[in-house]
């Protein structure tokens, strides 16, 4: 990416000392005015550097383990101006000058915004989304793999970039979300393709079978120009295998179990657990996840300056409103903690979801920033309720008992209390990583259109997984693919183009309609009671769960029949949020409705009401 950069300020030499720096540029005017310089050559670490640049300041130099990289840290005072600050290196009778530049910043760090409670998060894979036409003349530019797409291997890459999420982004818009969330579009030059994108092997480059880092800003800019916000996927618990740190280590303690010895044991209750053994924790914390998914090691202070400036780069070139940080409880603890707040105290708006992956309430509150048990501030804004994905076909799929289906559910967010901040928890049916929450085509959407109901009214910030407009359905079993199959209608020459109306089975369109209106009548109507509101819930010991959405004198009220049979609730019960005789309105179709003696829920319906 910075060859031509190198080119024109390297002095006449057979091979340049200096073969590339990240981050590839910086900011004047930062909250944080140290400022590190990863440069890599051949025995650079033994050249000497000079720099002269009004209101800069070199404060140290230095060569770890390995000559080929030089760490640079700079002080830059709130003085210093725009412009190329040059660095001089020589090594004997080598020199070469690299001109780094320091760009003025767009906007004020307040001005980034995060996502939160009154947003919908719609993720996608970009390469089984859309395939758009692509800028670049060669995909495949710069990459040793070269591997072509093959939309018949569920496990191999098939073509979607991001051009094709840009020229989708209405019909995205139209459904009603109010941010993307991309799986990770980082390069991942490896030998498998790593269509997922987690086996990261350039953090400054978009993989070129993606596009370029120039249109991975225009996907940003043309998302918030409809109002939609865009969460950024990134992975500092491991890069890939075929990363050049693991051919050429800037230090020996780069990486964790180096000759990748160990593997995770995957116990992430090892980390809280006051009784576990140090083997077993190392092996869950510092193993590698998977063979090509080396674990890096963020204890050493200078993979994570590297890691938290990347983070900033991104956000300040790119403009991203969140990061979604995949295996966040496989990393260090303080480390990130470290990343956290270098990131949040750059951009006091901005927000962060760890995946931190618990079938459980308490393991998963224990990681939110302000934990009353966790004696480490991780001060990580939000987690997920991995326990909603796991159970939720349960909950409403079940005939409802005291014990069973909504009952379950109830329980569920009583265990709120453990959390300090339940509406920053990140709820979801399905996601590139479960099983699809439809296992096959439904007969009817009753229970579907329950699900979906809860999680765009009920606390915490929603999260749908591409295609759930679509009823896509399917398991993991065998192969991660077909959960991750491809958008219909997002590739050359598919049969079917369900971005349209006409391309859409009736059963798919019925679902569309229902979950378009519910998603726009949540961000047009009621955003603020649904994201601000406080909650309150009603034991469903009548097989009916009712809970209440309200702000200030404003109130929604969702009415669920977890039975298949007509059931008569006594309005008497439901007093202290439905008074006798009030008036409302069905949301989002607007009919009239009035609170008599007895509410009639036919069966499996799912009813909602406001008084606004």
């Amino acid at each position: 990416m910075l060859s031509s950069l190198f080119l024109l300020a390297a002095s006449a030499s057979a091979s340049p000392l200096v073969t590339n720096v990240e981050p590839p540029c910086w900011w004047t005017g930062m909250q944080n005015d140290t400022l590190q310089i990863m440069v890599t050559g051949n025995n650079v670490g033994n050249a000497s550097v000079k720099t002269d640049y009004p209101g800069v300041t070199l404060l140290e130099d230095l060569t770890l383990d390995n000559p080929d990289y030089k760490f640079l840290y700079f002080k830059i005072s709130p003085e210093a101006k725009a412009g190329d600050l040059p660095l001089s290196f020589q090594l004997g009778k080598q020199k070469q000058t690299v001109k780094y530049p320091l760009l003025s910043r767009k906007k004020a760090p307040e001005d980034f915004e995060g996502f939160d409670a009154s947003d919908v998060l719609y993720l996608l894979m970009p390469d089984r989304f859309a395939q758009g036409k692509p800028a670049a003349k060669d995909p495949y530019a710069g990459l040793k793999y070269k591997a072509q797409p093959d939309r018949n291997n569920p496990n191999a890459r098939h073509g979607g970039n991001i051009q094709g999420i840009i020229d989708h982004l209405d019909y995205l818009h139209d459904l009603g979300v109010t941010a993307i969330w991309a799986c990770p579009v980082l390069e991942n030059d490896m030998r498998g393709g790593s269509y997922h994108g987690y086996a990261t092997t350039n953090y400054y480059r978009i993989d070129p079978r993606f596009g370029t880092n120039e249109e991975w800003n225009l996907l940003v800019e043309e998302a918030q120009k409809r109002g939609m916000k865009v969460v950024m996927d990134m992975i500092f618990n491991h890069s890939g295998s075929d990363h050049p740190w693991m051919e050429s280590m800037p230090a020996k303690d780069w990486f964790n179990h180096p000759d990748g010895d160990v593997m995770t044991n995957h116990r992430l209750t090892t980390i809280h657990d006051p009784y576990a053994s140090d083997i077993d924790k190392d092996a869950c914390i510092n193993g590698w996840f998977v063979k090509t998914m080396p674990d890096l090691n963020q204890r050493n202070p200078h993979l994570m300056k590297y890691l938290t400036q990347n983070s900033i780069w991104w956000i300040e070139s790119s403009g991203i409103n969140g990061i979604r940080m995949d295996t966040y409880p496989y990393a260090d603890m303080d480390g990130m903690a470290y990343w956290i707040d270098g990131v949040m105290k750059e951009y006091p708006n901005f927000n962060i979801v760890g995946e931190c992956w618990y079938p459980n309430e308490g393991s998963s509150a224990f990681w939110q920033t302000g934990s009353r048990v966790n004696p480490t501030d991780t001060k990580l804004p939000t987690v997920m309720d991995f326990k909603y994905a796991t159970e939720g076909r349960q909950f409403f799929n079940e005939e409802s008992t005291p014990w069973t289906g909504l009952n379950k559910l109830y329980d569920h967010l009583a265990m709120d209390f453990l959390f300090p901040d339940p509406s920053k928890i990140l709820t979801f049916l399905d996601n590139h990583d479960t099983d699809r929450w439809l296992l096959e085509e439904p007969e009817n959407l009753d229970t579907w259109k329950q699900a979906l109901t809860f999680l765009l009214t009920s606390r915490g910030i929603p999260q749908l997984y591409y295609g759930t407009e679509l009823l896509m359905n399917g398991s993991k079993e065998g192969s991660d693919g077909y959960i991750r199959l491809d958008f219909p209608g997002g590739f050359p020459g598919d049969k079917v183009n369900a971005f349209e109306a006409s391309g859409r089975t009736p059963l798919q369109n019925e679902a569309w309609d229902y979950l378009s209106s519910i998603l726009r009548w949540r961000r047009d109507v009621a955003n603020d009671v649904i994201g601000k509101g406080s909650l309150k819930h009603f034991l469903p010991n009548n097989r009916a769960y009712v809970y209440e959405r309200r702000l200030g004198d404003k109130s929604v009220i969702v009415m669920i029949n977890g039975t298949d049979e007509t059931l008569e609730l006594p309005a008497e019960r439901y007093a202290e949020i439905l008074p006798a005789g009030s008036k409302w309105t069905v949301a989002p179709t607007g009919e009239a409705y009035t609170i008599s003696d007895d509410i009639t829920l036919s069966p499996r319906q799912t009813l909602i009401i406001q008084n606004f």
